[in-house]
């Protein structure tokens, strides 16, 4: 079992009364985005987030989820958001956190640093897996992953390697490209694409399904890929992985306060599935070409 590694910036829990100091104290970790609760308990839980957003917003989201959780446990549930990918990995990995919200990548590298383990996966209007779509503009003359060669092609966050590695996997190295950029989001590369500004770019499958036809067409799709993933640090419990599974579990979107918990997270979220780390193997097959150096603490 690994000893936590306590940060200078992680919330003590505590029922005492809390001091000027500790006040102070509190309201910095929030900036950070530390959710501090003053009646939680050093039997309290963290929980972490690879940074999908800025903290106020994944505080929003997180929040109902951790308050659920926390009254399904007996346990408060803090949150201790992680400013990037690398210090999400590393706070799962190496015991900072409890249990956190991760990429398929995020979770592959922390399994391998720390043994951390995949507890569920959302479900996305009732499906546990999804697709990356290479799209051209609709009446582009590129007919083949091969025209791409010389083009100019449009990624989205610079941390989302899985993208790369299926571009490259469908059969072009990034360097026959003429160019290519990060652009953020999804709607800044059907934007860019539709308008001409890049020849290409990656989709998630929802998105290119949506603009399809639309002024979008699709020029391949990647093998079904497994979502986004709750997991949990290598010190958690039996019993309480069970537990936390089975709340995980029984939401579904019936409930109107379930609903209400999954919609926070993601909209397009419609429950939670249980998942085995088998099904990220074929990410781990996409990811070999790019071998990145795992994140140490």
């Amino acid at each position: 079992m690994n000893k936590r590694i306590k940060t200078a910036a992680e919330p003590e829990f505590s029922r005492n009364v809390l001091s000027p100091i500790a006040l102070l104290a509190g309201l910095l970790m929030l900036v950070m985005g530390v959710d501090v609760d003053a009646s939680t308990s050093r039997q309290g839980l963290y929980f972490g987030s690879v940074a999908m957003d800025i903290p106020a917003i994944m505080h929003q989201r997180l929040q109902p989820l951790t308050r659920y959780l926390g009254a399904g446990i007996d346990r408060p549930v803090a949150l201790k958001l992680s400013p990037d990918m690398k210090s999400a990995i590393q706070d799962i990995a190496y015991d900072s956190v409890d249990l956190a919200y991760l990429t398929p990548v995020a979770y592959l590298k922390a399994h391998a640093n720390g043994g951390a383990r995949l507890l569920v996966k959302p479900l996305t209007e009732g499906k546990g897996t999804f697709r990356l779509m290479i799209v051209v503009k609709e009446h582009s003359p590129i007919t083949s992953v091969s025209g791409l060669k010389g083009k100019v092609f449009a990624f989205g966050d610079r941390a989302a390697l899985l993208q790369r590695a299926v571009v490259v996997d469908a059969g072009i190295k990034l360097e026959e490209f003429k160019d290519y950029k990060f652009i953020g989001h999804y709607d800044n590369i059907v934007r860019g694409v539709i308008n001409g500004d890049f020849d290409a770019g990656i989709l998630k499958d929802t998105m290119a399904y949506k603009w399809e036809g639309k002024g979008i067409r699709i020029l391949h799709a990647s093998p079904a890929l497994p979502p986004y993933n709750i997991a949990v640090s290598s010190s958690v419990s039996d019993e309480l992985y069970d537990r936390l599974k089975e709340l995980f579990l029984r939401l579904n979107t019936d409930n109107p306060r379930y609903l209400k918990i999954i919609h926070a997270l993601d909209p397009k979220y419609s429950g939670f599935a249980a998942v085995d780390d088998e099904e990220y193997d074929v990410v781990r097959e996409l990811i070999k070409p790019f071998d990145l150096p795992q994140p140490s603490p």
